[in-house]
């Protein structure tokens, strides 16, 4: 079973199994092949579907075979291990590889929930796995929990935080009157004001205009500098990435652009992936003009109700401290950051180019006044770049 963090939840993970002690049934008799995502035939995707089925973890779609073959249309080093044991596809990892063998869990760096999807109980030999995948090491910063096959090389726990939506909306505005009663009642006055003063307000849910995406990546890339943080759509294949996706309709994973609008405007929109049971929440973002009016606040609140009567539970809004995911959130779940290695040339270089980094931000991320240090620093970096 999943399990709640306490608010604020980020330490290290004992490495008591650095070692590769994995325990579990092991593929004594089977047989790894490495496949590049293209190579996946429907029976692989069906066969995929079925083990995500079978586990416990909430149905993230960053965990279907569609983020995968996406993700392996632009970048060309994806590949997908596919795991034989006893006569039938027990198993599937994808990855990046990059130089000297170095790993990666597929769309590091953009997705939100990643690792292995296995038959339950079968937990494989690390080490055999990543030599059949030609890999000194695999990296991650947002696997599941679960996951056993690298949870064990965790080097922190992170909490990603959700919304429950499994009892409807007006449940969880009931939650919110008693949790944060004053962000409620400010948001939803908020949210009328908007409409008298800018016009008649609106919300889509899913929004299918490509010039509503165009106008989000904008705004998000125009949020990305004023923070000072790195553009992620400076980068073509995170572009193309989100573009792709918000093509994909499939029913475990289908991208969902959401809008509101006043007067016709949009004002505020996200763009995420959803599964019949989750929306994974990824790229949000506002018009600063109407900032007065927290109209991000009031578009997570309206995906919340259009997502629970589209029979959604859960709302992810991923890791990442934020006042807006405290105020708007019901519980936290774990995700594991760090990577698995074997001896080597290669794991030597992924220690030395991430881990000392690595140290680093997890020190300022538990010292609040570092952190608010840095992120001021940040922002005044960026205004002196636009200067």
């Amino acid at each position: 079973m999943l399990r709640y963090l306490p608010s604020g939840c980020s330490r290290a993970v004992p490495s008591k199994c650095s070692g590769g002690t994995d325990r579990g049934v092991r593929l004594s008799n089977g047989r790894i092949r490495v496949l590049r995502t293209g190579e996946l035939g429907e029976g692989d995707r069906e066969r995929w579907r079925e083990l995500r089925a079978l586990s416990e973890a909430p149905r993230n779609p960053f965990m279907e075979p569609e983020f995968t073959e996406a993700v392996g249309h632009v970048r060309p080093q994806a590949r997908v291990a596919v795991l034989r044991e006893g006569g039938e596809t027990a198993g599937f990892l994808p990855f990046e590889r990059g130089p000297l063998g170095q790993g990666r869990a597929i769309g590091l760096g953009v997705s939100d929930c990643h690792g292995a999807v296995l038959r339950p109980g079968l937990v494989p030999d690390t080490g055999r796995l990543l030599r059949a995948c030609s890999l000194s090491s695999f990296a991650f910063d947002n696997l599941e929990a679960e996951q056993r096959l690298f949870v064990p090389y965790a080097a922190e726990e992170h909490a990603t935080f959700v919304i429950d939506m499994e009892k409807g909306y007006e449940t969880y505005e009931s939650v919110l009157r008693v949790q944060s009663p004053k962000f409620l009642k400010t948001t939803l006055a908020k949210e009328r004001r908007l409409g008298r003063q800018a016009g008649e307000v609106r919300f889509v849910f899913d929004e299918r205009d490509p010039a509503a995406l165009r106008t989000l990546m904008g705004w998000k890339s125009a949020q990305y500098r004023r923070t000072g943080r790195r553009d992620r759509f400076a980068q073509d294949w995170i572009s193309q990435l989100v573009g792709r996706l918000a093509e994909t309709r499939a029913q475990q994973c289908t991208g969902t652009l959401s809008v509101l609008y006043a007067a016709g405007r949009p004002v505020a929109a996200h763009f995420g992936l959803r599964s019949a049971s989750v929306l994974a929440c990824w790229f949000p973002a506002y018009d600063p003009e109407f900032a007065k009016y927290s109209p991000g606040l009031v578009l997570h609140l309206r995906m919340a109700e259009a997502a629970a009567a589209e029979g959604i539970g859960m709302l992810d809004m991923g890791r990442g401290a934020a006042e807006y995911k405290d105020s708007l959130k019901t519980g936290e779940l774990p995700v594991y950051e760090g990577a698995a290695t074997r001896v080597g040339v290669g794991a030597a270089l992924y220690w030395l180019s991430r881990e000392p980094a690595r140290r680093a931000h997890s020190f300022v991320r538990g010292r609040p006044r570092l952190a608010s240090l840095a992120s001021r620093t940040l922002k005044g970096a960026a205004r002196l770049r636009r200067a």
